[in-house]
């Protein structure tokens, strides 16, 4: 909000002109410009178009936070190895598969500090070897794993700028074009539709997965399916297209009974699905409903603890909307006890925590809520 407010401000825009742009009164504009939470991809965008900026613009992180500790650092040494690799001299080390595959299982295994830590020289040795054109046909997929599964997801939690993730997909893309697997081929597509969805390119993203097909005669397949109909569901929320939206997530509804185990650590299942149906809710500014399915859930069902948190993040979202401030403040500090990284680098949760420590009482829950901003690196 506060962003805004000094764009619009630099550009000598009125309340008034900005909120017609976007569609929203002026008067709630200014309540956003004064601390009310800004989290509906939908409004971020339309604030972009009406102060002529990126997306990005008004959701990248500020200066580094006290909790940040080596992630900054990290996404930076990922940001080299990948700049490195697509210019073709990633100056690793050649390995033998196996040692590869084992480094790769290892990442995929670990915390998201570990991760940030490996991939660097992960990467450069992956492409190097692979530039020996030697067990290619082992390679190629392991690749397209690392930079989708391993270093996407980092680079995901981590908030890192949407560039650096838009070059580790279209990396995995460039693997996957040589290949020519239909199912390695629909995960790239999941993970560039994430991307877009988080830079504001809905349009976009919705030609990605028109043209992409994944074949369901696997269990990898189904659940492949299921996770870009979840993406279609929050695209079409995002472009106020809710019975879209309400569509795809019954497909995926369908599709996550059918499956097992956990293809590609994607975590589809059940709950994700009620998951991705809060965020939905949300974006259709239908915090009730958001609370709804969030009460109807057990997020210790989810085996990622990363998923985990998030529930705890949207749930807390949910509650702030609806005024039921107590409550969000400690779904957030929830969300924060089990990951980090991901509740007080994400951009949405950030505008929460600012919203209620605007509203927070001299009290120990206020007082804790103030420390969880302060260690996401807001003013307190």
């Amino acid at each position: 909000g506060h962003r805004i407010k000094r764009i619009r401000q630099s550009r000598r825009l009125t309340l008034r002109v900005v909120a017609g742009l976007a569609g929203i009164s002026a008067g709630y504009l200014c309540k956003i410009e004064n601390g009310k939470a800004l989290d509906s991809r939908r409004l971020i965008v339309a604030l972009a178009q009406a102060l002529r900026v990126s997306p990005t613009e008004l959701t990248s992180l500020p200066i580094p936070a006290p909790a940040d500790g080596d992630t900054d650092s990290a996404v930076e040494a990922v940001r080299g190895a990948l700049m490195a690799a697509t210019a073709g001299h990633p100056d690793g080390q050649v390995q033998p598969v196996e040692q590869l595959r084992q480094r790769y299982q290892d990442a995929v295994d670990g915390n998201s500090a570990m991760r940030g830590a490996v991939l660097p020289s992960l990467i450069a040795d992956m492409h190097t070897t692979l530039a020996q054109r030697r067990e290619v046909a082992e390679l190629l997929p392991l690749a397209i794993l690392l930079h989708s599964v391993v270093a996407g997801n980092f680079l995901h939690v981590a908030a890192a700028p949407v560039d650096l993730r838009w070059q580790d997909a279209m990396l995995a893309r460039t693997l996957a074009s040589e290949l020519g697997d239909p199912i390695l081929s629909g995960l790239v597509t999941d993970r560039a539709v994430n991307v877009m969805l988080g830079s504001g390119r809905f349009d976009l993203a919705c030609k990605e997965l028109d043209a992409n097909t994944v074949p369901t005669t696997t269990n990898e397949g189904v659940q492949l399916n299921g996770m870009l109909a979840l993406e279609r569901s929050l695209v079409a929320a995002a472009q106020s297209r809710p019975a879209e939206s309400a569509a795809a997530l019954g497909r995926a509804d369908e599709l996550a009974a059918r499956t097992t185990g956990d293809a590609f650590a994607m975590g589809f299942n059940p709950v994700n699905v009620g998951l991705w149906r809060m965020a939905a809710s949300l974006e259709w500014d239908e915090p009730d409903e958001a609370v709804r399915v969030a009460e109807s859930l057990n997020p210790r069902e989810h085996p990622s603890r990363e998923r985990r948190a998030t529930y705890w993040m949207d749930y807390g979202r949910a509650l702030a909307r609806v005024r039921r401030r107590d409550d969000a403040a400690r779904s957030l500090l929830r969300a924060e006890a089990l990951f980090p990284m991901r509740a007080l680098r994400h951009p949405f949760t950030r505008d929460t925590l600012a919203e209620l420590v605007a509203h927070s009482n001299d009290d120990a829950l206020g007082r804790e809520i103030r420390g969880m901003a302060f260690r996401a690196g807001l003013p307190v």
